[in-house]
């Protein structure tokens, strides 16, 4: 792989895997588009781990007090200003494991990686981030805990379809279950952490292929530029979802999708 071709793959990461319109869609799309081949998973794995340094670092604060409360709650000196966030640790336990579980099974089903199939889900994207526009969100972390956990768990373990957005879907599921707009996004991405921790352990094994294939230099460039672009792209989001304008992105996809169907 050249470092052009890696620069291009980690812009496509840093957009997409924030911006909800699929980065593993577009990555595959683009990858047949420039006839990259098979790339070794664990490549996609570290494009990853780059939007995870970058919701960590814009997440911070809220990551900090979660682990404070949870600290305080197993010394026993937490109190009822503790409630929210231990309502939100038990969400993100509880998504956690849904994610594990479908993405697993969804991740057997090789069909999904036809281009023309991805192109289906795009169009799907497009409706469930459109329905957005009608949701009333109202619920905090203090109104949140299993059952919340339970349907954004399974929203974000379908999210590993090349053509469903993760963070499209997780954030749609969470303003059409009646969480805030601002707690939406926030919930989404955070429990993203441990559901990108799970597949680089999974795909570990693939390291040593990884470095006999893709040149090292190429690999910083391609984490660097998709940290830089995730950057910017994750405070676009978090300000368009404010504003309730997520639906904005089925202009993009839905086009998208159905030009798929007939060229790719």
């Amino acid at each position: 792989m050249s470092i052009i071709k890696a620069v291009v793959l980690g812009i496509i990461q840093g957009i997409a895997e924030f911006l909800p319109v699929s980065s593993s869609g577009h990555l595959l799309v683009t990858r047949n588009l420039m006839d990259l081949g098979e790339v070794p998973v664990l490549f996609d794995v570290l494009l990853h781990i780059a939007t995870l340094v970058v919701v960590v670092i814009v997440f911070k604060e809220r990551i900090i007090v979660l682990f404070k409360s949870l600290f305080r709650w197993i010394s026993r000196k937490s109190d009822d200003s503790d409630k929210g966030n231990l309502n939100m640790v038990v969400l993100i336990l509880v998504a956690t494991f849904f994610t594990g579980v479908l993405g697993l099974v969804i991740d057997k089903m090789g069909f999904f990686q036809n281009p023309k199939i991805v192109s289906v889900f795009f169009i799907i994207t497009s409706i469930i981030l459109w329905l957005t526009r009608y949701a009333k969100s109202e619920k905090t972390y203090r109104d949140v805990g299993i059952k919340e956990g339970i349907y954004l768990g399974i929203a974000q373990g379908f999210g590993v379809i090349p053509g469903i957005s993760r963070s499209g879907i997780t954030i749609s599921a969470g303003l059409l279950g009646g969480i805030d707009r601002d707690k939406a996004g926030e919930i989404s991405f955070i429990i993203s952490i441990p559901a990108i921790l799970g597949a680089l352990l999974l795909e570990f094994k693939d390291g040593a292929q990884l470095i006999s294939e893709v040149a090292i230099p190429v690999l910083v460039i391609g984490f660097i530029t998709t940290m830089v672009v995730g950057y910017f792209s994750l405070i676009l989001l978090m300000r368009l979802i404010k504003g309730g304008r997520l639906y904005l992105f089925s202009f993009y996809l839905l086009p998208l999708g159905v030009i798929g169907l007939f060229f790719l």
